[in-house]
């Protein structure tokens, strides 16, 4: 309800109160909610930047150029060092959404370097210089970027869809808080029939082995909504355990992939007669509609 409140406000003002919120949390963390990972692939880098109290940042590298782009940079002193210690040329800020947690960084890390480009979709989003829309495209290197619209926990949020010109080479989606490892974001400025066509049209229709990276460590709790929507779902409870391991352990528990999402995220799981069921609906928007004010209310 305060997070609703919130975000109610004129945009200024949510800004400003979110910025205090996490930046007290910030001030009494003593360490790092997780480490930082750094994932090689064929064509592409990509380091796991954790800031504030649970976020992800990315860092996301053409090997061919060495050439950069960091997703939601909200703590820009971390993403210099990181682009230091790789040698990469930072080019551009991809923002998933308006949200001061992934975009309050923007001008800040604009001003370390003035000649950044600044892409997302919304105009409320800090030292924008690329509004972007459904299917825009743009390189980061010889990488292609692809940005998906996915509208509802914020009007303008922006997936981020990275490939390699190169056949059967890896490929990897960038999703803010649309899509999280097990759950999806709040409704914040948006409705069930928006997140039915993110999840399921336009993420679902995704190669199934595309790496997902999402904006937050939710991983344990959206399981568990997992496993009380669907108790017998053996791939939820083997993923729990993992999770249980990896943060344990001090790691993080992203990136998953695609066809993960569809074995264990109930919200990507509407059409299924076991989540159907679970919700009471026929109709896969309306269990969507209803487990989310279920998830909204969960308690862990």
């Amino acid at each position: 309800m305060l997070a609703r409140f919130v975000n109610s406000l004129p945009h200024g003002l949510s800004q400003r109160l979110t910025r205090l919120y996490f930046q007290a949390l910030v001030w009494n963390q003593r360490t790092s909610h997780s480490s930082q990972e750094h994932h090689q692939y064929k064509t592409m880098d990509i380091k796991i930047l954790p800031a504030l109290k649970d976020n992800y940042m990315y860092l996301i590298v053409d090997k061919t150029t060495q050439e950069a782009a960091i997703v939601d940079p909200v703590e820009p002193n971390t993403v210099l060092k990181a682009v230091q210690d790789q040698g990469v040329k930072l080019t551009k800020i991809l923002t998933t959404h308006h949200h001061w947690d992934h975009a309050g960084g923007n001008e800040d890390l604009v001003k370390m370097l003035p000649d950044l480009q600044v892409y997302g979709g919304d105009d409320r989003i800090g030292a924008i210089t690329h509004k972007i829309e459904h299917n825009s495209k743009f390189n980061i290197g010889n990488l292609n970027v692809l940005c998906l619209f996915t509208p509802c926990h914020t009007a303008g949020h922006i997936c981020y869809f990275v490939t390699s010109p190169e056949e059967s080479s890896d490929s990897a989606v960038f999703t803010g808080d649309t899509l999280f490892l097990g759950g999806c974001g709040r409704f914040f400025e948006g409705t069930a029939e928006q997140m039915h066509k993110a999840l399921i049209d336009i993420l679902g229709n995704l190669p199934e082995q595309t790496k997902v990276f999402c904006g937050h460590e939710y991983t344990l709790q959206n399981l568990k909504f997992a496993a009380y929507v669907e108790p017998k779902n053996e791939h939820i409870k083997s993923k729990i355990e993992w999770s249980h391991q990896q943060r344990h352990d001090g790691k993080p528990t992203v990136p998953s992939t695609i066809l993960e999402e569809k074995q264990y995220n109930p919200f990507m799981r509407v059409t299924e007669k076991s989540v159907m069921e679970h919700a009471k609906r026929s109709d896969p928007i309306e269990t969507m509609r209803t487990i989310r004010l279920e998830k909204d209310n969960f308690k862990v």
